[in-house]
């Protein structure tokens, strides 16, 4: 078996030397149809804290320090964009992923089926769990044999910040930054870590879709799900937006950086100009306190704009 690379301690990126670099053809896109707003939700214009206030990340991460940033007012999806949008984008452009493009893509192991396993030719380094399966790509998630027909509310997976970026377009909107994001996700909660408070639970009733077992071979899914969850599961936070924590890790705009954020503006911030891997928020299905405390609000992980999982999607967002 071939090495994968792996990226971080949450995801894996494709790290075998080839590489996609569709900015060009993202740029050249046009909506299809005129932007609308109608079920998105507005946020107002305001200062709020970003950042790891309790020392629950990681150094490497760059979660802190705290700051005070101001965020302009704008519109944000209350879900994850799912399957069944995704497949009306294909259909009205004949857009080809990223993973259809390379042939293959990252699926966790339990997924894999037995017959598939027998063919896999790469692990990721440091990361046994997930393998490189050949036709694994967003209609076909876990592979050939899979399909999403039953799944068209769950949010779409084996997408890349490319295909991300490329829906956003179509859509007459654009992936969130990374600060936006957080202020959107925190639902007006000030330093809590998590979008209803700080305990996991709350009265013994689980608020989001993550790992609850042994990692990675046992998942006793007490939350109710093993893979992704439909996008309207579990309760809104207090803007009203759905599994911004837990479920499927979701891309941002910005290029990622630990450190970019200690001398950037403080008024709707971005990341650095140029870079290697872009931002993740809000942890996923997989995430795990033994393994991946990445499923707070103010935690963050990166991978390279071509790389795709069965654990990444987005939500997308539009200015006033």
């Amino acid at each position: 078996m071939s090495e994968i690379k792996l990226s971080c301690g949450c995801s894996v990126s494709r790290g075998n030397g080839a590489s996609i670099d569709r900015t060009e053809e993202i740029k050249s896109a046009s909506a299809s149809h005129d932007l609308a707003t109608n079920g998105m939700i507005l946020l107002p214009s305001s200062e709020f804290l970003m950042g790891d206030g309790h020392g629950d990340g990681l150094q490497q991460d760059g979660e802190g320090p705290v700051r005070t940033l101001l965020i302009d007012s704008f519109y944000i999806d209350p879900y994850a964009v799912t399957n069944e949008k995704f497949k009306l984008f294909v259909a009205d452009t004949g857009y080809v992923t990223d993973a259809e493009k390379f042939g293959w893509s990252y699926v966790f192991h339990l997924f894999v089926s037995d017959s598939l396993k027998e063919n896999v030719d790469g692990i990721a380094d440091n990361a046994s769990w997930w393998l490189k399966v050949e036709g694994a790509n967003w209609y076909n998630p876990e592979g050939p044999g899979s399909s999403i027909v039953s799944r068209g509310d769950h949010p779409v997976v084996q997408v890349s910040w490319n295909d991300a970026a490329a829906y956003c377009r179509w859509a007459g909107k654009r992936l969130p930054t990374e600060a936006e994001w957080e202020y959107a996700a925190r639902g007006g909660l000030v330093q809590k870590r998590y979008p209803w408070g700080d305990t996991l639970l709350v009265e013994g009733e689980h608020r989001c879709n993550i790992w609850q077992g042994l990692f990675p071979k046992v998942n006793h899914a007490l939350d109710g799900y093993v893979g992704t969850a439909p996008v309207q599961s579990y309760l809104p936070n207090d803007y009203g937006l759905y599994n911004v924590v837990g479920n499927v890790w979701e891309w941002c705009q910005d290029w990622f950086s630990p450190n970019h954020h200690k001398s950037a503006s403080t008024h709707n911030p971005k990341g650095p100009a140029k870079g290697m891997t872009k931002t993740l928020k809000g942890g996923s299905y997989l995430c795990h306190k033994s393994y991946c405390n990445r499923y707070r609000v103010a935690a963050r992980t990166a991978n390279t704009p071509d790389s795709t999982t069965g654990h990444m999607g987005f939500r997308c967002v539009a200015d006033v």
